[in-house]
This record gives C-alpha cells, sequence and structure tokens, in this order.
C-alpha cells in the first residue's frame, strides 16, 4: 500500500506537469510573462488597529486572481457563525463546480464533501471547483454568492473592487486593490479558525480511499516565514504573483499585500521585507482584552434598567518603537442615549485613549446583552419605585 502510495503522488506529480492548467499546483508553477520590474501595489497593516505601515500604490485597480478567496471564505466563515451551514454539513458537487480549470482537486460531479474538507481544498490548494462548489452551497448558484461578494465588500467600505466570480479566474470587471485585500482580509481574521486551515502547510482529502488526494499550501511563507499562518496567493497571466499574507510576533500581528510581482521568488521575497519592516519599527500594547466591561449604562424603556457595555475587540495601541506612553488620557464616549429595543452586539460608543489631544486608539463598544421594550407593568413599577425613593 504505501508503494502504491508513493506511486500515486509521483503520478500526479508527472501529471501536474503536463497539466498545469488543472493541478492542483497549476497556481504555483504558472509562468508569468517576461515582464520584469516592481511590484504593481504594495500595502501594509496592523491588524488590531487596522493603521497602515506602508502603501505604495495601494488604490491601483488589479485583479486579484485567487486572492478572490479571501471572501470567499469570509462569507462561508459568516455562514458558519450564523449557523446557516456547520463544518459536518455535506457539500454536493455540481456539473459546473466540477468543470472549473486552474488549481483545483479534481472534484467530480455527484461527489460529496463536507465543508470541512472544501475548506482545507480551499484554504491549502486553492482549489477552484471547491470554492464554487461552496459559493453553490451557501447561496443557490455562484452568480448570487458572487452578489454576496459585492454587497460584502460595500459593507466593509471596499470601494474600488468588484466581484465576478469566486475564484479569481480570468474575467472582465473583476478587480480589487492592495487596500481593498486589506481590509478584506482583516475582516476574515475575525474568524480566528481561518488559521486552523490556512496555516497548514500540507494535508489529505478522501483519506483511507484509492483517491487519496495530497494538499500542499501554495503559501510557502507558512514553512519559511517566522510567524506566518496565512493568507492567500494567486497567479494569473493578467495578475501575476499576488500574495496577502498574515504572521504574528510578540502579540502584533501584521497583513502585507503585494500584487503584480513578476516571479513567485519576488512576490515571497517583498511579503518578507515588508513584514520584517513592520515587526522591526512597531509593536502593540494591549490596554483591554475583548469582552472587557467599560461602563453600565441606562437603557430607556428597557425591560433593563441598564446594560453591560464591552469591548468588541481588545483594545490595544500601536506604538513605534522606544515610543514614550506616558501622558495616555483614556476615556468611553457613547454615541448617545440607548432606547429599547436593542440587540446584543450594537455598537453605541467607542473606547477612546489621546496622547496630547490626539486619538490614538479607537476601539468600539457595544452592548453585551440584547434589551426587550419593556412592558407597560414595568415601566409603571420602575416609576412608582422612583417616587418612593424620592
Amino acid at each position: 500500500m504505501k508503494a502504491f502510495f508513493v506511486w500515486a503522488i509521483c503520478a500526479t506529480l508527472l501529471f501536474s506537469a503536463f497539466v498545469p492548467a488543472t493541478s492542483a499546483f497549476a497556481e504555483t508553477e504558472g509562468k508569468a510573462d517576461k515582464e520584469t520590474g516592481k511590484l504593481k501595489s504594495a500595502i501594509v497593516i496592523e491588524e488590531e488597529t487596522g493603521k497602515i505601515l506602508y502603501k505604495e500604490n495601494e488604490n491601483k485597480e488589479l485583479p486579484p486572481a485567487s486572492m478572490t478567496k479571501v471572501m470567499t471564505l469570509l462569507l462561508i466563515f459568516k455562514a458558519l457563525q450564523d449557523h446557516q451551514i456547520s463544518l459536518k454539513d455535506k457539500v454536493n458537487v455540481s456539473e459546473h463546480a466540477a468543470s472549473m480549470g486552474g488549481s483545483q482537486v479534481f472534484l467530480e460531479p455527484g461527489e460529496t464533501m463536507t465543508v470541512d474538507e472544501m475548506l482545507k481544498a480551499i484554504c491549502i490548494a486553492s482549489a477552484n471547483d471547491a470554492s464554487v462548489a461552496m459559493a453553490e452551497h451557501i447561496a443557490g448558484s455562484d452568480k448570487a454568492f458572487v452578489q454576496k461578494m459585492n454587497q460584502e465588500a460595500k459593507t466593509l467600505g471596499m470601494t474600488r473592487t468588484h466581484f465576478e466570480n469566486p475564484t479569481g479566474l480570468p474575467q472582465s470587471n473583476h478587480y480589487t486593490t492592495a487596500h481593498d485585500m486589506a481590509v478584506m482580509a482583516r475582516a476574515l481574521l475575525k474568524y480566528e479558525k481561518v488559521l486552523h486551515y490556512t496555516s497548514k502547510y500540507e494535508d489529505y482529502l478522501r483519506e483511507n480511499t484509492d483517491k487519496k488526494f495530497w494538499l500542499v499550501n501554495t503559501n510557502k511563507l507558512i514553512k519559511t516565514y517566522p510567524g506566518a499562518d496565512g493568507l492567500k496567493t494567486g497567479f494569473t497571466n493578467e495578475a501575476k504573483y499576488c500574495l496577502t499574507a498574515t504572521a504574528k510576533r510578540n502579540g502584533m500581528r501584521v497583513v502585507a499585500v503585494v500584487m503584480g510581482a513578476p516571479t513567485p521568488k519576488e512576490r515571497n521575497k517583498e511579503i518578507a521585507a515588508l513584514m520584517d519592516h513592520a515587526f522591526a519599527a512597531y509593536t502593540t500594547k494591549p490596554l483591554l482584552s475583548k469582552n472587557k466591561m467599560v461602563a453600565m449604562v441606562k437603557v430607556n424603556k428597557g425591560d433593563h434598567s441598564q446594560v453591560p457595555i464591552v469591548t468588541e475587540k481588545p483594545a490595544v495601541l500601536l506604538l513605534k518603537k522606544g515610543e514614550n506612553v506616558k501622558g495616555l488620557k483614556k476615556s468611553v464616549e457613547l454615541s448617545g442615549r440607548l432606547q429599547a429595543p436593542i440587540k446584543s452586539g450594537t455598537v453605541v460608543g467607542y473606547y477612546i485613549v489621546k496622547k496630547k489631544g490626539r486619538v490614538i486608539s479607537r476601539t468600539p463598544l457595544i452592548i453585551k446583552e440584547s434589551v426587550k421594550q419593556a412592558s407597560w407593568w414595568q415601566l409603571f413599577k420602575r416609576s412608582a419605585g422612583s417616587i418612593l425613593t424620592h
């Protein structure tokens, strides 16, 4: 059996050498044009604060190739969080999904895989067939899913992005920018489970079958760059070599994007240099943890007279190394008086940190518990109690 497995790997590699357009390794083996020169665009941000540490032509609209799948993954993880789907769900592969070219895991029409397995295929092997299968599973069709992608882009404020498919295969009017890719990646990283998939260098599909399939991560930085654990590569002849990468060191996570590198070696070299500079020049200082209560606030006509206000995410300071942090002023600023009904998770204000009058940290504050509108009897008792105490 071991000998058969080794033979199968060799056969797969041999096949991919002759048919790069339909191989799971096509993205890393594709040949760019002989164009040379610098990157077309790049950006680096700190993930917690979203602050830009470096930028170059960051708003230039360019084809993202398979980096498109960052948005595809974002919608998948949103569906998981909303319990629309689960990791154990069986996903049926349509003829349309199975027909996708480029990087793929050779799904067959009528084959089923779990959402968990599809995520492995997308995150590790950049599988176009798995991406379309998941788009159909969530939205009914890839066209309906693309509408969700563009709506999510608008919600995130990505004004220079438009999608035509969930894979990144070449298509007119399919574009984004390095800046928008960073915004997209930051939104995806809110779902920490994604790193469980993107940080794996290799894995398998169809285990315990005679069609066992080896997955190898298209993002080689996972193995070569300290702290790297995601996110997504991309290549087409038009887009050249692209990468949205993330790494974490000493509690600080950065997201770097490069688009239009002439070779995969240059792409990885540039990304590594950008992240090296960020880690060398900056550090973060945690102030408050996620879900930390900062105040109890009154709610007008609510079934609870007061509710806890908590941080939506960790409150963090981004500092240049060696920067003095004395003289900080911290405050809670609410958007206005709270009025029932109000849902948990609603942003109602900000935890503000200022230095010399300048805002250096702004963390959203949310309602921890939903508040329903009080009944007339609750309001009567509350009013009566107030009269009796005066």
